[in-house]
């Protein structure tokens, strides 16, 4: 081959560059919230993934804010301890002992991810809900079906909260700067109590606050499975309410689908389930037609 002949290995990476290109245009200047979690978080590859692809959004004008879970972690550090967790609607039941647990393990896993970012040469801070005033929280009220009775009950779930208010000040002023918000679900109510916050939930109120463009939930599944176990791609609410009836959606899938009808109808634009063990996943979904995962809609 001459020095003029085209690298067809090269000819190819132009190409992906080039259908990129209108999605480079059209995010530019968006936000992206990005929550992480799953057994993904273990493997140091997809870790890094993670990362790069975290500042590669960063690099091109979009601005990342990464809220990350850490329940395989907790629960980890729970069974080591000798603690036993029961869970209720895929939400844990969280005593004092357990809210104690997880604020530790989020704290490391926090700062473990900003680690990474500033790995691949991004700059990340560490926050929680209690920092600067992020997000107010309160009690969760969680009522269920109880099956010897056949009418609802209220279940006391513990120091779980869910968010009720957001200021979006330390957010905007660090994403002005050039730095990644990277965000423990953590937050105090207005007494000062501390509540432990499902991942999915504190990542869907803060991408609402934030009129955020995407709403990408990182997890260890492919997406939403029918009961075929196929992919489904394109979702509103109305056929996830539907699939909730039919008994297709369950577990922990519940809240992730719950966080993403309150996103799309808080006004952000779109949110997508996504399975955060295949390398750079997140790349495939914003910058290729293609895409990847369950994408959920108004």
């Amino acid at each position: 081959m001459s020095r003029h002949d085209p690298d067809v290995s090269l000819l190819a990476k132009a190409e992906t560059l080039v259908e990129a290109l209108p999605y480079l245009q059209r995010y530019a200047g968006q936000t992206f919230v990005v929550k992480y979690g799953g057994h993904a978080m273990g493997d140091p590859a997809a870790a890094e993934d993670f990362a790069e692809d975290i500042v590669l959004l960063k690099a091109v004008g979009i601005n990342p804010v990464v809220v990350h879970g850490g329940g395989p972690q907790i629960g980890a550090m729970l069974k080591k301890l000798g603690v036993t967790s029961e869970f209720v609607g895929g939400l844990r039941v969280t005593d004092k002992e357990t809210a104690d647990v997880a604020e530790m393990v989020l704290g490391a896993i926090n700062k473990q991810i900003v680690g990474w970012i500033a790995a691949e040469d991004g700059r990340a801070v560490g926050l929680s809900g209690k920092d600067a005033g992020l997000v107010l929280a309160e009690k969760v009220a969680h009522r269920e079906a109880d099956p010897n009775r056949g009418i609802e009950r209220n279940v006391d779930l513990g120091f779980v909260g869910e968010p009720v208010k957001v200021d979006r000040t330390i957010i905007d002023t660090l994403s002005a700067s050039g730095v990644i918000p990277v965000i423990a679900p953590i937050a105090p109510d207005a007494s000062g109590q501390t509540y432990n916050i499902n991942a999915d939930t504190m990542a869907g109120a803060i991408a609402a606050a934030l009129g955020a463009s995407r709403l990408f939930l990182l997890t260890d599944v492919a997406g939403v499975l029918d009961k075929a176990g196929e992919l489904l791609t394109d979702l509103d609410p109305a056929k996830i309410a539907a699939l909730r009836d039919d008994g297709t959606i369950t577990g922990g899938m519940i809240p992730k689908l719950e966080t993403c009808v309150t996103a799309v109808e808080g006004g952000v634009d779109a949110a997508v389930i996504l399975d955060g063990r295949v390398p750079h996943v997140m790349l495939v979904e914003v910058f290729t037609a293609r895409g990847a995962g369950t994408l959920v809609h108004k």
